[in-house]
């Protein structure tokens, strides 16, 4: 199929080459040529883009994948969408498998909702519809005021754990932190595996902990409050000792999450599961940013492997460590462009995929 008679143009806005194959992939699939476009860096950083097509009325796509430079990523997009939207394009949709500052989507004392913010900055660039995968909070998608389609990379991970993980029968889904319990238990009945939760954090020895004797007496400062409107104080939380709730004895274990990033936790989980007697432990994750020295910690730990998907360029991280494998997930993204190309429902990609999921 032709691009400039379908009335179809994809994009992919990033100019680092090992981020754009992605986009190759998707436009192979889609049977199209990818769109022609430069974007550069300027000697003094700005950034540069220019169309060097036409896409007038036409259904503009533009693939973008998050870099290590993560503010140049999204400037990069927001330059393009806009030179997409001043060039007379019919429909404009952003292509985001991994969003941006995702994490940064509560509010934490004295901090910003940075996702609103670029959620804002998209739409007002000229966004007409945005394509993402596994948001790290669904209520993301409010920030948007335009269409918003949150694709799932489950279907691709269960079918690696079917089809790559031997006896995966004897296996249990293992939350690391009761926050990813109900990922965990979605994997769990789609496989019809048992599932653990690690809960609590390391206590310090005996002798580490301090006793306060030395601490100064708390004071009770009641000046800017009315004597009879005081406040109750709210009692402090304090974790318990890590604890696994579940059978991992003589198991595969295998944790599920939808980012992997500093791996600290995923390394302390498995050194646990461990302890706990499990004899090989995968992790499983949607987006793997595997930033800093990542590869090195988890190819000293216990991890067996680290299973992500390409929505993140990560070839170097896996030069580094040979544990990490991915998932191609071009295949629903391209399935996503053709659909709302063709104007088609994209139900058919939600499939079996509860509120809660």
């Amino acid at each position: 199929m032709n691009h400039t008679k379908g009335g179809l143009v994809i994009f992919t806005a990033n100019s680092h080459p090992s981020s754009r194959e992605l986009g190759k992939r998707i436009s192979e699939r889609m049977g199209v040529e990818l769109g022609k476009a430069q974007v550069y860096q300027e000697a003094n950083r700005e950034t540069r883009v220019q169309i060097q097509e036409s896409i007038r009325g036409k259904d503009v796509f533009v693939i973008q994948t998050v870099s290590k430079d993560v503010n140049t990523t999204i400037m990069e997009m927001l330059i393009m969408v806009y030179a997409c939207r001043t060039s007379c394009a019919r429909s404009i949709t952003g292509v985001l498998p991994y969003f941006p500052y995702s994490k940064q989507c509560k509010m934490r004392k004295r901090g910003s909702i940075v996702s609103k913010l670029i959620a804002s900055m998209m739409c007002k660039a000229g966004l007409t519809h945005l394509i993402t995968m596994d948001l790290h909070q669904k209520e993301i998608q409010g920030f948007f005021n335009i269409p918003v389609d949150n694709l799932r990379a489950s279907p691709f991970l269960l079918q690696y754990i079917q089809e790559e993980i031997p006896d995966y029968r004897n296996a249990v889904i293992v939350a690391k932190s009761p926050a990813s319990a109900k990922r965990a238990q979605s994997f769990a009945e789609r496989l019809r595996l048992g599932i653990a939760v690690i809960h609590g954090e390391a206590q310090d020895a005996e002798s580490d902990q301090v006793d306060g004797r030395h601490s100064p007496p708390t004071v009770k400062t009641t000046g800017a409050i009315h004597p009879s409107m005081e406040i109750p104080l709210l009692i402090p939380k304090e974790k318990p000792p890590i604890n696994v709730v579940g059978d991992v004895g003589g198991r595969i274990a295998i944790i599920v999450d939808d980012i992997i990033d500093d791996v600290d936790s995923f390394v302390a989980a498995a050194e646990t599961l461990k302890e706990r007697g499990a004899y090989k432990i995968f992790v499983m994750a949607t987006h793997g940013l595997l930033s800093s020295d990542a590869p090195r910690f988890i190819e000293e730990s216990a991890i067996d492997e680290v299973v992500v998907t390409n929505t993140i360029p990560h070839e170097l991280q896996k030069l580094q460590c040979p544990k990490i494998k991915t998932v191609d997930i071009s295949m629903i993204l391209s399935e996503a462009i053709r659909r709302i190309h063709n104007g088609e429902s994209m139900s058919y990609l939600f499939r079996n995929i509860g509120v809660d999921d």
